[in-house]
């Protein structure tokens, strides 16, 4: 049936004639591409309707995180929050903790309903929640990370559970640990999802017996706060959670607030309290990164609360294994009977592009970096577009900015011309002219690994979607690389690439004015080329002040002297899991050499279409159809 076993409206139970399948693991939640050939759009709709309610009320961005906690927290992450009372069992809006306090229903309702329209009985009501709390906490500035996908709907509700099993504000220390250990989370977790309460309010009524009774309070915040919510009466009166000048902000500031005797809850204040988690906090508060990335671990880790799975996640699982497979069909003698010349014809075209202009280097090594993070290495950022193809090169990472594809062009009909027919493909030129455009700039040489083929549809959301920006904060590059296969060793090597290139000052005008972590001469030389008002966005910098044309380790030796041009450049040399790697490769080329090889042969193995699948294009921008 086409609305399977996702409730028409989060709101109402409906019969559909499917089979229930329950009790099934964690294990079979899958990434967040399952929805990607059944609802491609599902994603950036929900994304979209999440960022337009922030829009028209910051704190909403705070109300949709919290209806997230309090579905998991109950039966699991099922939608079973949503449901309207019925004859069978009493909702669990009415529960204590949610009564008069919930809110952004209509939020998600509205999200239903783009949903449906677009692709009607796919998208669960449960993934709606846990991908809204995501964008939510992204829409305030707050770390990005994978949502897992593939939960079904709840069909019924439990009043007595959400009374019993959601941690309520007056819970001393011991008991919240334990509330959260029920739940399997450790106290590490426990504190960092406690850091959601940077963003949101509280009613008087949770908050009053603290501010009137307890002696571990600031005397001054208790006074204000008393203003607030008066002995009696008020009950509904309401206090920001975050008392600093950042409420709308998800950042650290909820963690100082403890450290200064300022949490508005004794369930806060308890984890500043001479306790097993003050040191916690205390870290949380001096390393604003290492809150932002255990938060976005701890929520994975929460949305995987017994989730009720979808039939469709067992196919999806097993179409993965088959993906993971087909990185192994490769091989670096590949064309060796096929086509011999294949890889000295595109050496031969990609060192008289780069000797006419060494720019160009940087511009292939990107082409092929820019398409494998999209959907896997595929060939699909080549594509222009058509009346299906919402093509690549227009997404925000690309548009003015990615470049080479008359190069390309020049490689693919020399290679069929030397082959004598179309053997090699878009996917494979972009692997090999990467490899070869670094040997050419002085850089190291690995083996390409060989035999992929090109799609034949792109996607500009994915691209919009999966492209790291250059405005990421370091646990956002985490998160992102993670996503695709990519530890943080391969992010910080990887990143290594900027050792030649240029950025457009669009890209870095941020950076050079507002932040802090920069060298103030270097910010003045840049603001020189790009003002902060007027002047031209697509003026160029290279990204290695000493030889962007030569690929060389001097980019690292740049960020530790802080003059890396982009911000997430920068923050490669701001979170102690990486800064160890950016000044061991500052003075170790031959050791970025090494690890930089290992890790483009990683990152040319993601998700590459072999066998049957795709097709061998006879022009790298059109797909054969349309040739």
């Amino acid at each position: 049936m086409a609305a399977s076993m996702t409730t028409l409206s989060c709101f109402k139970l409906r019969i559909c004639l499917s089979f229930c399948l329950v009790g099934l693991t964690l294990a079979q939640l899958q990434p967040s591409t399952f929805y990607d050939n059944r609802c491609p759009k599902a994603l950036v709709t929900i994304k979209a309707a999440v960022n337009l309610a922030v829009l028209k009320e910051r704190r909403m961005a705070a109300s949709l995180l919290r209806l997230h906690f309090h579905d998991c927290f109950v039966q699991g992450c099922d939608a079973s929050v949503l449901l309207d009372d019925t004859a069978n069992f009493t909702g669990e809006r009415s529960a204590l903790p949610n009564r008069s306090s919930l809110r952004g229903f209509n939020v998600i309702e509205n999200i239903k309903s783009a949903l449906e329209f677009i692709c009607p009985g796919v998208v669960s009501c449960a993934d709606i929640l846990a991908v809204a709390a995501r964008d939510s906490v992204v829409a305030l500035g707050g770390t990005w990370w994978d949502v897992n996908l593939g939960r079904r709907d709840s069909r019924t509700a439990s009043l007595t559970d959400a009374n019993n099993d959601l941690p309520a504000p007056f819970l001393d220390l011991g008991n919240i640990i334990t509330a959260f250990s029920n739940k399997g989370f450790t106290v590490q977790d426990m504190v960092a999802l406690s850091g959601a309460h940077t963003i949101g309010k509280a009613r008087c009524t949770n908050f009053r017996s603290r501010i009137y009774n307890e002696t571990n309070i600031d005397p001054s915040f208790a006074k204000s706060m008393q203003e607030i919510c008066p002995i009696s009466g008020g009950g509904n009166n309401l206090a920001s959670l975050d008392v600093s000048t950042t409420i709308d902000q998800f950042d650290n500031r909820y963690f100082t607030d403890l450290v200064n005797k300022k949490g508005l809850l004794h369930s806060d204040q308890v984890l500043f309290n001479n306790g097993s988690t003050d040191s916690q906090v205390q870290n949380y508060v001096n390393n604003p990164t290492l809150f932002q990335t255990d938060f976005a671990k701890a929520m994975v880790k929460m949305g995987q609360l017994s989730p009720l799975i979808s039939p469709n996640a067992m196919m999806f699982a097993a179409l993965a294994t088959t993906s993971l497979s087909s990185a192994s069909l490769l091989s670096p003698n590949y064309y060796g009977h096929s086509c011999p010349q294949a890889l000295s014809t595109i050496r031969r075209v990609v060192e008289n592009a780069v000797q006419r202009e060494p720019r160009m280097g940087a511009s292939l090594l990107r082409l092929h970096f820019h398409d494998c993070f999209v959907n896997g290495c595929d060939g699909s950022i080549l594509l222009d577009p058509t009346s299906t193809i919402d093509s690549e090169k227009n997404a925000s990472s690309n548009k003015n900015s990615v470049r080479g594809f008359e190069v390309v062009d020049e490689i693919k009909e020399a290679v069929d011309k030397a082959c004598g027919k179309p053997v090699v493909s878009c996917a494979d030129i972009l692997a090999v002219a990467a490899r070869d455009s670094v040997v050419a700039l002085g850089g190291p040489r690995w083996k390409v690994r060989l035999g992929r083929r090109d799609s034949t549809t792109a996607s500009l959301d994915d691209a919009n979607n999966n492209l790291p920006a250059p405005f990421f904060s370091i646990s956002q590059l985490i998160s992102n690389f993670k996503n695709h296969g990519l530890n943080e060793k391969d992010l910080v090597v990887l990143s290594g690439a900027h050792t030649i290139g240029f950025a457009r000052c669009f890209f870095f005008k941020d950076h050079i004015y507002n932040d802090t972590n920069i060298n103030p001469k270097f910010a003045k030389k840049l603001k020189y080329i790009c003002p902060r008002k007027g002047g031209n966005p697509d003026i160029l910098a290279p990204l290695d002040t000493a030889s962007a044309a030569r690929f060389d380790a001097a980019y690292y030796g740049d960020l530790v002297h802080k003059k890396g041009v982009l911000h997430s450049d920068q923050e490669l040399l701001n979170s102690d899991s990486t800064d160890g790697l950016v000044k061991k490769y500052s003075y170790d080329a031959e050791g970025f050499y090494k690890d930089f090889a290992k890790s483009m042969v990683k990152m040319g193995n993601i998700k590459p279409l072999t066998g049957n699948h795709g097709e061998i294009r006879l022009n790298c921008r059109k797909v054969n159809q349309y040739h």
